[in-house]
């Protein structure tokens, strides 16, 4: 991380380097698949790469998911599901803590809303995650209530509640 930068992070920022800024903070929680999970890969969905990052900064500038940056895809398989050639949702992985993977970046435009497509990616998502042999998790903000309710609904469950937040570098960007 250069100078300058904001940083996220998950546990909060009670605690910063010299020179360091606390950002904003957020409630969530993390949450776990359970044996109720049961991954599916989904036909319509493709693998997103570098060709398809102006539309994920896109899709995520709009829906707000979290953290995305022009890299993010780069730390896993990111799946995405177009319509008339906009993408209109997509899920994928990021963190990978010792045998789990993290579920991120689901978020589905809102014209299309309602329409299944988030739970599908996640399912899609976390089929990849088990067929590694890996435990699929996520996060969400504890007052998006309507994430939550659709994670329970396909397998997960909330392991403990984080604090997700940033931080800033000292000094300014070259």
């Amino acid at each position: 991380v250069g100078p300058g930068q904001e940083v996220p992070i998950a546990g909060g920022a009670e605690n910063v380097p010299d020179g360091w800024v606390r950002g904003w903070t957020l409630p969530g929680v993390q949450m776990v698949g359970t044996d109720r999970l049961a991954g599916v890969p989904d036909d319509e969905s493709r693998v997103l790469g570098a060709d398809d990052v102006p539309d994920m900064l896109d899709l995520t500038a709009r829906t707000k998911p979290g953290p995305f940056a022009p890299e993010t895809y780069l730390m896993g398989t990111y799946r995405g599901i177009r319509r008339d050639g906009r993408l209109v949702a997509m899920a994928g992985e990021r963190l990978r803590p010792g045998g789990a993977t993290e579920v991120s970046a689901v978020c589905t435009d809102e014209a299309v809303r309602g329409q299944g497509l988030a739970s599908r990616l996640v399912l899609a998502v976390a089929h990849g995650i088990q067929e590694r042999g890996e435990l699929p998790i996520l996060h969400a903000a504890g007052a998006n209530e309507g994430a939550i309710r659709l994670y329970r609904s396909l397998g997960f469950e909330i392991r403990k509640q984080v604090v997700f937040g940033s931080v800033h570098t000292p000094g300014v960007q070259p």
